[in-house]
């Protein structure tokens, strides 16, 4: 009987799409050597080039982090499970003088007042609270409503974007009615309709190293719903230096995470992953895609762990991470272990204070493109007068057929290295996917294996349908 190892979502692709592979071998370094050497494309994602596996992805053997177990010497045995996990971000205080419950807010309340762990007194403690959603998009919107719906007297709101189409898939916060108004303004209308009651703070701005304290600090409990992880690493250091629980959730395409990051009483994000993975890596939900549902989930474990820590109650995800795979129904649970050397929460801490997050997380830091990409506009013209250019789509199957440019021909990103003998180095190339991350990648596969006059389309098809076919579907 072979170790089942279970391969994320990000790491299919690499791996045949399968979600689980049966290997046999002794110890853990065993199978990921064994793993690797089968699906060599994947190795890079796992392990440096020193042959150190990479700080953003984590091992599990069944429940148990192996960084607190023998780590790639931790022994396996038949029918074990490997998880490979990478990063894809009591009560707590009250006011001293609980406020006074209105007769409405007591009939509108009514279910949890009956509740034993909830009560008249919880009831107050909740009106008491500030909680702080970062994010008013995917996650953050049923953890707003859920919030709103339970009495949370204040919600604090960062955000900074616009209300667009794409969004309404799974961001209930807004409507078709606010299309183009601003999240903020969107959100604070729906919560007080919801719920009169509760006092919405909006800050209208990205939340930077500048004013992170500033804003986090009258808050009791923070529910992170970011989509990046500067903004990810940014709060979970702050909220350590405050001494604020950090609700965490993530999501990507069918799996969601979740834990409860306080480092008084447990470990912190950086104690799950030390650091970011390099840009680019793991893709956002624009481009890797997210099914509408499951922001919903994630966001209303997220709004129940904020009330289960305002209110006192029942065990809190703390020093827990819970993983939901939407495809399977299935929920599982890792142990997380404070790691003592963590740089903002360890026993000799290296960060006492905000740093530049972009910078830590190699934003600024990749390849000039300068030269290397054209624009829709240029890529019309030009391959007007030169049919024999070669353009294709680096997309998957499934988002060609959603729309695709007529005479771009298909190799999907995750089998260019294994289809470069298709392609004629002395034509010259250019390379196109959604909105021209995916693109880039491909180009620098290009360019490495030495095809010298290689583009890369600016936007990606958006920008095509937008500036040249508009008879294509935007998506």
């Amino acid at each position: 009987m072979a170790v089942t190892i279970l391969i994320p979502t990000p790491l299919r692709p690499f791996v045949g799409g399968r979600d689980a592979v049966q290997l046999e071998g002794g110890s853990v370094g065993e199978l990921l050597d064994r793993l690797t050497g089968e699906h060599a494309p994947l190795r890079p994602h796992l392990f440096a080039d020193d042959g150190r596996l990479r700080s953003f992805v984590n091992v599990y053997v069944n429940d148990r982090d192996i960084r607190q177990l023998a780590q790639r010497d931790t022994p396996v045995k038949a029918g074990d499970t490997v998880s490979i996990i990478p990063s894809i971000a009591g009560g707590t205080a009250v006011a001293d003088v609980l406020p006074h419950l209105s007769h409405e807010e007591i009939l509108r309340y009514s279910r949890h007042l009956i509740l034993p762990d909830v009560g008249l007194e919880g009831q107050k403690k909740l009106k008491a609270a500030r909680v702080l959603l970062v994010g008013a998009g995917g996650l953050g919107s049923p953890a707003a409503l859920y919030l709103t719906a339970a009495g949370v007297g204040t919600i604090g709101l960062v955000d900074f974007d616009v209300v667009d189409k794409t969004n309404l898939q799974r961001q209930i916060l807004h409507g078709t009615s606010t299309v183009g108004t601003g999240k903020l303004e969107s959100a604070a209308a729906r919560i007080h309709d919801l719920n009169p009651n509760v006092r919405v703070e909006p800050f209208e701005t990205r939340l930077t190293s500048e004013n992170a304290l500033d804003i986090i600090r009258d808050f009791d409990v923070v529910a992170d719903g970011t989509d990046n992880f500067p903004t990810r690493y940014l709060v979970n250091d702050a909220c350590v230096l405050l001494d604020k629980p950090n609700v965490y959730g993530s999501i990507f395409r069918f799996e969601g995470q979740a834990s409860v990051f306080h480092a008084r009483r447990g470990p912190c994000y950086r104690c799950l992953y030390s650091e970011p993975p390099p840009p680019g890596l793991v893709p956002s939900c624009a481009e890797g895609g997210v099914l509408g549902v499951l922001p919903g989930i994630i966001g209303s474990i997220q709004a129940m762990e904020t009330i289960k820590l305002i209110l006192g109650v029942g065990e809190p995800l703390i020093g827990r991470l819970v993983l939901f795979d939407a495809l399977k129904l299935q929920f599982r649970e890792l142990r997380l272990e404070k790691d003592p050397d963590c740089p903002v929460c360890g026993r000799h801490p290296t960060i006492t204070a905000l740093i530049d997050y972009e910078a830590f997380c190699g934003i600024g830091a990749e390849p000039s493109y300068e030269g290397a990409e054209i624009s829709a506009e240029q890529l019309k013209d030009e391959w007007h007068l030169n049919p024999e250019l070669l353009v294709f789509d680096v997309r998957h199957p499934h988002e060609h057929a959603i729309a695709h440019i007529e005479g771009a021909r298909l190799i999907p990103l995750s089998e260019l290295p294994d289809r470069l003998g298709e392609l004629d180095g002395h034509r010259e190339i250019v390379t196109h996917c959604h909105h021209g991350a995916r693109s880039l990648k491909a180009l620098e596969i290009l360019k490495a294996a030495g095809f010298p006059k290689v583009r890369s389309l600016r936007g990606g098809i958006d920008a095509w349908a937008v500036n040249v076919d508009r008879s294509l579907p935007r998506y």
